[in-house]
């Protein structure tokens, strides 16, 4: 059940790696691992954003729950490397995975895409391949 508008989550598999995605409300639900999983087939070694993660031990709680155990998700921000971007995400407590509602992947994609190299930077090009169509027109306005 997705964490924002608790309707049905929808799974699909991309290179290798099954998603979670709300056709509602845009948003994405990686399950604990699949992160990594995605970066190590991109050859892509772990950076800011998963050590931001890892940190990230006593973050406030939020209303979103997860979609594995239902607990409350934890706030976690992430500060980009230059300091002008802070993106906040949702993380399972009990580490099940992370959630990126739409605007946080649009906040990714904004802040990294025009970077050259990085794991944010892969990260947002993943989230750009991946909604392409719904990223442009939002990116647009």
């Amino acid at each position: 059940m997705c964490p924002e508008c608790k309707e049905a989550l929808v799974a699909f598999e991309l290179e290798g790696i099954e998603l979670d995605h709300c056709v509602n409300c845009k948003g994405i639900w990686l399950d604990a691992g699949e992160l990594e999983m995605f970066l190590e087939l991109s050859g892509q070694e772990p950076g800011g954003l998963t050590q931001a993660l890892r940190d990230a031990k006593r973050g406030k709680k939020h209303s979103r729950r997860c979609p594995r155990c239902n607990r409350r998700l934890r706030i976690v921000f992430h500060d980009g490397e230059d300091g002008s971007a802070t993106i906040e995400l949702d993380e399972c407590p009990l580490g099940h995975g992370l959630w990126f509602d739409h605007g946080e992947i649009l906040a990714l994609v904004r802040a990294y895409d025009k970077m050259e190299s990085g794991e944010e930077v892969l990260v947002a090009r993943f989230f750009t391949d991946l909604f392409r169509h719904t990223l442009k027109q939002d990116l647009d306005t």
